[in-house]
């Protein structure tokens, strides 16, 4: 398994980064790695909203087939990956000194045929880089008027 943890303060107000956040469909704009989005159903927020997600690192590819299992209103979001890449990641948001602080962690798990724990190591610093650049863009997005 591979814990991918990153965090970036935000010089923004909680309840704007989290309005951000919590559209989950702009996420592809801020994520390099998510190309699209597809909601699997009617709902776009809380738990039990669906997606697939189409998901680039480099010269792979897969559908990200995710689902909303934790909604805190204001404070964090968990998802379940079902895909071919398995796990649990949480976005949460708290308040910090200077505005807000955003808070990343997925426990990924990848198939045995996939390589298991060896890409799992090799994935950690890739996606570590790729997630760190999402928050700033996602601060970027955030702060732009």
């Amino acid at each position: 398994m591979a814990r991918i943890a990153v965090t970036r303060a935000i010089p923004v107000p909680q309840h704007r980064v989290w309005q951000a956040v919590a559209d989950l469909g702009s996420h592809s704009r801020w994520m390099r790695d998510a190309r699209s989005i597809v909601f699997v159903g009617d709902q776009r927020e809380g738990v039990g909203t669906r997606m697939e997600v189409a998901t680039v690192v480099g010269p792979f590819r897969t559908t990200d087939i995710m689902e909303v299992v934790g909604w805190k209103e204001g404070r964090s979001i968990e998802v379940a990956h079902s895909g071919l890449v398995k796990g649990v990641g949480t976005l949460q948001v708290t308040t910090d000194v200077d505005g807000t602080l955003v808070s990343w962690i997925e426990d990924l798990t990848f198939p045995w045929w996939l390589g298991g724990r060896l890409t799992a190591w090799l994935a950690r610093p890739v996606l570590t880089r790729i997630w760190r650049g999402n928050l700033e863009r996602l601060e970027s997005s955030i702060s732009d008027p």
